[in-house]
């Protein structure tokens, strides 16, 4: 069963936030708030744990387009080629914010994302998810919870969350009622700036 941790974004209790980065670190599935919508989220680097998130979507990983939640650009370059200085300033003018930025990847990705050309960048701003990565020390792979309903896309209340997903993951971070816009998709492989989604994100 999921334990439900309830971790508001105004006061984030730190045990509850080092309870998190133990499950994480011990290959756990965790369900965390955004400034978009919820989603699911494990550590990058536990390759079983990627598998199961892969399983949870109901496709393969190597088929998986996990974005990668930051909690600031410094680890860009861990995982992209290096970017130009206009690049740079646009993402920094845009970030933290409800966008997935698509960069060329370069050769160190975690195991889960080798062969990948392309890698989603997330920085969200929202206390939560910078603090479990600024806690774990490096960034978790992400994908967002989608509803099964036809006319909602994103759940948003936590708790018909929690029932949902109670067998399937470790921990639910209860933080209130999320949006139901996800995050807009911009590619920037080709240097400039292409929508691929629209999404909460203005630009």
């Amino acid at each position: 069963m999921a334990k439900i941790l309830k971790i508001y974004p105004e006061n984030p209790q730190e045990n509850l936030i080092n309870e998190v980065i133990k499950t994480l670190n011990n290959g756990g599935l965790i369900i965390y708030p955004s400034d978009t919508v919820y989603a699911l989220g494990c550590n990058i680097f536990d390759i079983k744990a990627m598998e199961k998130l892969a399983q949870l979507k109901k496709i393969k990983l190597e088929k998986a387009q996990f974005s990668i939640i930051c909690n600031d650009l410094s680890h860009l370059s861990d995982f992209t080629r290096p970017i130009d200085t206009s690049t740079f300033r646009f993402l920094k003018s845009h970030l933290p914010g409800p966008f997935t930025f698509i960069l060329e990847a370069n050769k160190s990705l975690p195991l889960a994302y080798k062969g990948n050309k392309t890698i989603g960048i997330r920085v969200p701003d929202h206390p939560i998810p910078q603090l479990i990565v600024e806690k774990l020390g490096h960034p978790i792979a992400s994908t967002s919870i989608k509803d099964d309903d036809e006319v909602l896309e994103y759940s948003t209340d936590p708790e018909l969350i929690a029932e949902k997903y109670d067998h399937l993951v470790d921990i639910v971070i209860d933080s209130g009622y999320g949006d139901n816009m996800a995050s807009t998709i911009v590619d920037l492989t080709s240097g400039e700036p292409e929508i691929i989604r629209q999404g909460k994100g203005i630009i």
